[in-house]
Protein backbone atom coordinates (compact mmCIF):
# COMPACT_ATOMS: atom_id res chain seq x y z
CA UNK A 1 0.00 0.00 0.00
CA UNK A 2 1.37 3.49 -0.77
CA UNK A 3 2.46 5.35 2.33
CA UNK A 4 -0.09 8.10 1.72
CA UNK A 5 -2.98 5.60 1.81
CA UNK A 6 -4.68 3.67 4.58
CA UNK A 7 -5.36 4.46 8.22
CA UNK A 8 -2.70 6.70 9.76
CA UNK A 9 -1.52 4.80 12.79
CA UNK A 10 1.85 6.00 14.07
CA UNK A 11 4.51 4.95 11.53
CA UNK A 12 1.92 2.59 9.98
CA UNK A 13 2.25 0.32 13.01
CA UNK A 14 -0.36 -2.31 13.87
CA UNK A 15 -3.08 -1.36 16.31
CA UNK A 16 -2.73 -2.67 19.84
CA UNK A 17 -6.01 -4.59 19.53
CA UNK A 18 -4.51 -6.42 16.53
CA UNK A 19 -1.44 -7.71 18.41
CA UNK A 20 -2.94 -8.12 21.89
CA UNK A 21 0.11 -7.00 23.83
CA UNK A 22 3.09 -4.76 23.12
CA UNK A 23 6.46 -3.93 24.60
CA UNK A 24 5.72 -0.28 23.85
CA UNK A 25 2.38 1.34 23.03
CA UNK A 26 2.14 4.69 21.29
CA UNK A 27 -0.96 6.51 22.52
CA UNK A 28 -2.46 9.90 21.87
CA UNK A 29 -4.02 12.21 24.43
CA UNK A 30 -6.08 14.76 22.46
CA UNK A 31 -6.48 17.28 25.28
CA UNK A 32 -5.60 20.98 25.51
CA UNK A 33 -7.84 22.47 28.19
CA UNK A 34 -4.76 23.41 30.22
CA UNK A 35 -3.23 25.84 27.73
CA UNK A 36 -2.56 29.46 28.66
CA UNK A 37 -2.14 31.03 25.21
CA UNK A 38 -2.80 29.41 21.81
CA UNK A 39 -5.10 26.34 21.86
CA UNK A 40 -5.17 23.49 19.37
CA UNK A 41 -2.87 20.79 20.76
CA UNK A 42 -5.90 18.51 21.11
CA UNK A 43 -5.41 17.89 17.38
CA UNK A 44 -1.73 17.04 17.87
CA UNK A 45 -1.95 13.23 18.03
CA UNK A 46 -3.71 12.85 14.68
CA UNK A 47 -1.43 15.45 13.07
CA UNK A 48 1.73 13.67 14.24
CA UNK A 49 0.38 10.28 13.15
CA UNK A 50 -0.32 11.68 9.68
CA UNK A 51 3.23 13.07 9.44
CA UNK A 52 4.74 9.77 10.59
CA UNK A 53 3.79 7.86 7.43
CA UNK A 54 7.30 8.22 5.97
CA UNK A 55 9.08 6.68 8.96
CA UNK A 56 10.79 3.43 8.01
CA UNK A 57 11.81 0.28 9.95
CA UNK A 58 15.58 0.79 10.22
CA UNK A 59 17.17 3.67 12.12
CA UNK A 60 20.77 3.99 10.85
CA UNK A 61 21.67 6.72 13.36
CA UNK A 62 21.10 4.30 16.24
CA UNK A 63 21.69 1.10 14.22
CA UNK A 64 18.44 -0.39 15.42
CA UNK A 65 15.16 -1.73 14.06
CA UNK A 66 12.87 -0.12 16.65
CA UNK A 67 9.81 -2.07 15.45
CA UNK A 68 11.67 -5.34 14.90
CA UNK A 69 13.62 -5.50 18.16
CA UNK A 70 10.42 -5.06 20.14
CA UNK A 71 6.68 -5.13 19.56
CA UNK A 72 5.41 -1.57 19.13
CA UNK A 73 1.75 -0.84 18.50
CA UNK A 74 -0.56 2.17 18.22
CA UNK A 75 -3.03 2.10 21.10
CA UNK A 76 -5.25 4.88 19.78
CA UNK A 77 -6.21 7.73 22.09
CA UNK A 78 -6.74 8.05 25.84
CA UNK A 79 -9.95 10.05 26.10
CA UNK A 80 -10.03 12.93 28.59
CA UNK A 81 -12.95 15.11 29.64
CA UNK A 82 -12.62 18.34 27.57
CA UNK A 83 -14.84 20.39 29.91
CA UNK A 84 -13.46 19.57 33.36
CA UNK A 85 -9.70 19.81 33.84
CA UNK A 86 -9.51 17.87 37.09
CA UNK A 87 -11.72 15.14 35.68
CA UNK A 88 -9.50 15.04 32.59
CA UNK A 89 -6.38 14.56 34.71
CA UNK A 90 -8.08 11.64 36.46
CA UNK A 91 -9.15 10.21 33.08
CA UNK A 92 -5.60 10.36 31.75
CA UNK A 93 -4.10 8.68 34.81
CA UNK A 94 -6.73 5.92 34.67
CA UNK A 95 -6.22 5.51 30.93
CA UNK A 96 -2.47 5.21 31.38
CA UNK A 97 -2.89 2.59 34.12
CA UNK A 98 -5.29 0.58 31.98
CA UNK A 99 -2.97 0.75 28.98
CA UNK A 100 -0.09 -0.59 31.07
CA UNK A 101 -2.09 -3.83 31.38
CA UNK A 102 -1.38 -4.41 27.68
CA UNK A 103 1.97 -2.64 27.23
CA UNK A 104 5.14 -2.58 29.29
CA UNK A 105 5.90 1.04 28.41
CA UNK A 106 3.99 3.92 26.84
CA UNK A 107 5.06 6.80 24.63
CA UNK A 108 2.34 9.45 24.57
CA UNK A 109 1.63 12.09 21.94
CA UNK A 110 -0.18 15.13 23.35
CA UNK A 111 -2.07 17.21 23.90
CA UNK A 112 -0.80 20.00 26.09
CA UNK A 113 1.80 19.60 28.82
CA UNK A 114 -0.80 19.24 31.56
CA UNK A 115 -0.90 15.55 30.66
CA UNK A 116 2.59 14.98 32.08
CA UNK A 117 1.24 15.16 35.64
CA UNK A 118 -1.22 12.23 35.45
CA UNK A 119 1.25 10.23 33.37
CA UNK A 120 3.91 10.73 36.04
CA UNK A 121 1.45 9.72 38.74
CA UNK A 122 1.01 6.41 36.97
CA UNK A 123 4.74 5.96 36.31
CA UNK A 124 5.73 6.78 39.89
CA UNK A 125 3.18 4.29 41.23
CA UNK A 126 5.13 1.58 39.39
CA UNK A 127 8.73 2.78 39.71
CA UNK A 128 8.80 5.21 42.60
CA UNK A 129 10.20 8.70 42.06
CA UNK A 130 11.74 8.91 38.60
CA UNK A 131 14.30 11.16 36.97
CA UNK A 132 12.50 13.57 34.67
CA UNK A 133 14.38 14.83 31.65
CA UNK A 134 12.26 17.72 30.47
CA UNK A 135 12.93 19.32 27.07
CA UNK A 136 11.08 22.63 26.88
CA UNK A 137 11.44 26.35 26.26
CA UNK A 138 9.77 26.85 29.64
CA UNK A 139 10.30 25.56 33.17
CA UNK A 140 6.69 24.42 33.70
CA UNK A 141 7.22 24.69 37.44
CA UNK A 142 5.05 27.75 38.04
CA UNK A 143 2.69 27.60 40.99
CA UNK A 144 -0.68 28.73 39.62
CA UNK A 145 -2.16 30.56 36.65
CA UNK A 146 -5.20 32.72 37.45
CA UNK A 147 -5.40 30.70 40.63
CA UNK A 148 -5.50 27.35 38.84
CA UNK A 149 -2.98 24.86 40.28
CA UNK A 150 -3.08 22.46 37.32
CA UNK A 151 -2.26 23.90 33.88
CA UNK A 152 0.31 23.20 31.19
CA UNK A 153 2.70 25.52 33.04
CA UNK A 154 2.55 23.75 36.41
CA UNK A 155 2.86 19.93 35.94
CA UNK A 156 6.40 19.56 37.24
CA UNK A 157 5.82 21.70 40.31
CA UNK A 158 2.86 19.52 41.25
CA UNK A 159 4.89 16.38 40.42
CA UNK A 160 7.72 17.53 42.67
CA UNK A 161 5.35 18.41 45.51
CA UNK A 162 3.68 14.99 45.20
CA UNK A 163 7.00 13.14 45.41
CA UNK A 164 6.79 11.76 41.87
CA UNK A 165 10.25 12.87 40.71
CA UNK A 166 13.80 12.15 41.78
CA UNK A 167 14.99 15.51 43.12
CA UNK A 168 18.64 14.58 42.58
CA UNK A 169 18.39 13.42 38.96
CA UNK A 170 15.91 15.66 37.10
CA UNK A 171 16.71 18.35 34.56
CA UNK A 172 15.28 20.85 32.09
CA UNK A 173 16.94 21.15 28.69
CA UNK A 174 16.51 23.94 26.15
CA UNK A 175 14.89 26.54 28.38
CA UNK A 176 15.09 30.14 27.24
CA UNK A 177 13.21 33.40 27.01
CA UNK A 178 11.77 35.83 29.56
CA UNK A 179 10.53 34.77 33.00
CA UNK A 180 8.14 36.45 35.39
CA UNK A 181 10.80 36.86 38.06
CA UNK A 182 14.29 35.65 39.00
CA UNK A 183 12.62 33.82 41.88
CA UNK A 184 11.26 31.37 39.29
CA UNK A 185 14.77 29.95 38.93
CA UNK A 186 15.26 29.74 42.70
CA UNK A 187 11.96 27.90 43.10
CA UNK A 188 12.80 25.58 40.22
CA UNK A 189 16.07 24.49 41.81
CA UNK A 190 14.31 23.87 45.11
CA UNK A 191 11.79 21.69 43.28
CA UNK A 192 14.59 19.40 42.14
CA UNK A 193 15.65 20.53 38.68
CA UNK A 194 19.01 21.38 37.17
CA UNK A 195 18.97 23.34 33.90
CA UNK A 196 20.75 23.20 30.56
CA UNK A 197 19.61 26.31 28.73
CA UNK A 198 19.57 26.91 25.00
CA UNK A 199 22.29 29.46 25.60
CA UNK A 200 24.45 26.75 27.18
CA UNK A 201 24.02 24.59 24.09
CA UNK A 202 24.93 27.52 21.86
CA UNK A 203 28.06 28.38 23.86
CA UNK A 204 29.33 24.89 24.76
CA UNK A 205 27.81 22.57 22.17
CA UNK A 206 25.59 19.51 22.16
CA UNK A 207 28.30 17.15 23.47
CA UNK A 208 28.70 19.23 26.63
CA UNK A 209 24.94 19.30 27.11
CA UNK A 210 24.76 15.51 26.76
CA UNK A 211 27.56 15.10 29.30
CA UNK A 212 25.67 17.22 31.84
CA UNK A 213 22.42 15.35 31.16
CA UNK A 214 23.94 11.92 31.64
CA UNK A 215 25.85 12.97 34.76
CA UNK A 216 22.64 14.30 36.29
CA UNK A 217 20.47 11.28 35.43
CA UNK A 218 22.93 8.55 36.36
CA UNK A 219 21.23 5.14 36.53
CA UNK A 220 17.85 6.37 37.78
CA UNK A 221 14.62 5.25 36.06
CA UNK A 222 14.07 7.94 33.46
CA UNK A 223 10.91 9.63 32.18
CA UNK A 224 11.41 11.89 29.17
CA UNK A 225 8.95 14.72 28.57
CA UNK A 226 9.36 16.77 25.40
CA UNK A 227 7.48 19.96 24.67
CA UNK A 228 7.97 20.54 20.96
CA UNK A 229 8.53 24.25 21.67
CA UNK A 230 12.01 23.30 22.85
CA UNK A 231 12.73 23.60 19.14
CA UNK A 232 13.18 27.01 17.58
CA UNK A 233 10.00 28.27 15.86
CA UNK A 234 11.81 27.94 12.55
CA UNK A 235 11.76 24.17 13.17
CA UNK A 236 8.44 23.93 15.05
CA UNK A 237 6.08 26.85 14.40
CA UNK A 238 2.97 24.81 15.25
CA UNK A 239 2.91 25.14 19.00
CA UNK A 240 1.07 27.14 21.62
CA UNK A 241 3.80 29.23 23.29
CA UNK A 242 6.73 29.65 20.86
CA UNK A 243 10.01 31.26 21.98
CA UNK A 244 12.84 32.44 19.73
CA UNK A 245 16.35 31.00 20.06
CA UNK A 246 15.56 27.31 20.49
CA UNK A 247 17.26 24.04 19.59
CA UNK A 248 17.36 22.72 16.07
CA UNK A 249 15.66 19.41 15.36
CA UNK A 250 19.09 17.92 14.62
CA UNK A 251 20.37 18.94 18.08
CA UNK A 252 17.34 17.47 19.83
CA UNK A 253 17.53 14.17 17.95
CA UNK A 254 21.23 13.85 18.74
CA UNK A 255 20.53 14.36 22.44
CA UNK A 256 17.86 11.65 22.44
CA UNK A 257 20.18 9.19 20.70
CA UNK A 258 22.66 9.64 23.55
CA UNK A 259 20.15 8.17 26.03
CA UNK A 260 19.72 4.72 24.52
CA UNK A 261 21.61 2.89 27.29
CA UNK A 262 19.59 4.48 30.08
CA UNK A 263 16.55 3.02 31.84
CA UNK A 264 13.76 4.86 29.99
CA UNK A 265 10.43 3.96 31.59
CA UNK A 266 8.14 6.23 29.58
CA UNK A 267 7.94 9.40 27.53
CA UNK A 268 5.65 12.04 26.10
CA UNK A 269 5.86 14.50 23.21
CA UNK A 270 3.42 17.36 23.59
CA UNK A 271 2.19 20.78 22.47
CA UNK A 272 1.96 20.17 18.72
CA UNK A 273 -0.79 22.54 17.56
CA UNK A 274 -1.50 21.92 13.86
CA UNK A 275 -3.47 25.14 13.31
CA UNK A 276 -0.17 27.03 13.50
CA UNK A 277 1.89 24.47 11.58
CA UNK A 278 3.15 24.99 8.04
CA UNK A 279 3.87 22.15 5.60
CA UNK A 280 3.83 19.73 8.59
CA UNK A 281 7.15 21.16 9.85
CA UNK A 282 6.23 20.68 13.50
CA UNK A 283 4.52 17.34 13.03
CA UNK A 284 7.44 15.93 11.03
CA UNK A 285 9.84 17.01 13.77
CA UNK A 286 7.59 15.50 16.45
CA UNK A 287 7.18 12.20 14.58
CA UNK A 288 10.96 11.85 14.31
CA UNK A 289 11.31 12.67 18.01
CA UNK A 290 8.91 9.81 18.84
CA UNK A 291 10.82 7.54 16.44
CA UNK A 292 14.15 8.30 18.17
CA UNK A 293 12.55 7.67 21.56
CA UNK A 294 11.27 4.28 20.40
CA UNK A 295 14.71 3.51 18.97
CA UNK A 296 16.41 4.50 22.24
CA UNK A 297 14.00 2.23 24.13
CA UNK A 298 14.75 -0.81 21.95
CA UNK A 299 16.73 -3.62 23.64
CA UNK A 300 20.39 -3.30 22.70
CA UNK A 301 20.89 -7.05 22.39
CA UNK A 302 18.36 -7.16 19.54
CA UNK A 303 19.61 -4.10 17.69
CA UNK A 304 20.58 -6.19 14.67
CA UNK A 305 17.07 -7.58 14.12
CA UNK A 306 15.70 -7.45 10.59
CA UNK A 307 12.71 -5.26 11.42
CA UNK A 308 10.39 -7.41 9.36
CA UNK A 309 7.58 -7.32 11.91
CA UNK A 310 6.39 -3.89 10.79
CA UNK A 311 8.32 -3.26 7.56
Amino acid sequence: MPRFAGIATFARLPRLDEVGRADIAVAGVPFDSGVSYRPGARFGPSHVREASRLLRPYNPAQDVFPFGAQQVADAGDIVANPFDLEAAVADIEAGSRALHDSADRIVVIGGDHTIALPLLRDIAAKHGPVAVLHFDAHLDTWDTYFGAPITHGTPFRRASEEGLIDLTASMHVGTRGPLYDKQDLVDDERLGFAVVTSEFVEEHGVAAAIERMRARIGDAPLYISIDIDVLDPSHAPGTGTPEAGGLTSRELLRMLRALSDLQIVGADVVEVAPAYDHAQLTAIAASHVVYELLSAMAPAADASGDGSANA
